[in-house]
């Protein structure tokens, strides 16, 4: 398998959410072993030599690849969530949407000094989500050694909120 194999896993559905919106589907990679495989594994090579101590996954769709690269690299995975959702001390950054704002949480005890770090989703479209991760992992002392996502949306120019991370993305758009 190679990206543009890949993509005819990825299927596009207009007008999802909303009008004007084309919507990109991932359901059918998780459900091909061959698709999945992939994709963890183009992550795994191009992480696995960084020195990386964790991996972290943004919720839900980054827990998906994430985890299972952790596996892989045989590492400790890290859940950030949606306010509210961890139940131990932890400590949150906020990022803006196009129609507001929104937040994200990572136990405070996730990530110790000098610890290297990749962040993991599944889409990079504005970069807002990730840069907000990196925000929280610098704040408990913690190194990005890179960002990873399946998908990176090229036309939202996402990457330009990331200047400076080592930015990897199986496919592009």
């Amino acid at each position: 398998m190679d990206a543009r194999e890949l993509k005819t896993y990825i299927v596009e559905v207009p007008d999802f959410p909303k009008p004007g919106i084309s919507f990109k589907d991932i359901t059918p990679v998780l459900k091909s072993p061959a698709a999945y495989r992939f994709v963890i594994d183009r992550m795994h090579d191009e992480f696995k030599d960084r020195g990386v101590d964790l991996v972290l996954g943004v919720e839900s769709r980054g827990f998906l690849f994430g985890a299972p690269l952790a596996v892989k690299l045989g590492k400790g995975f890290i859940p950030v969530r949606k306010p509210g959702k961890l139940p131990r001390e932890r400590i949150s950054a906020s990022y803006a949407l196009e129609y507001g704002v929104d937040a994200l949480e990572v136990h405070r005890d996730a990530v110790r000094d000098g610890q290297k770090v990749v962040l993991v989703d599944d889409v990079l479209a504005t970069g807002g989500t990730i840069a907000a991760c990196a925000q929280l992992v610098r704040k408990l002392g913690g190194e990005v050694v890179g960002v990873a996502f399946l998908m990176e949306l090229s036309f939202l120019s996402g990457r330009d909120k990331l200047e400076g991370e080592h930015v990897f993305s199986v496919v592009q758009y």
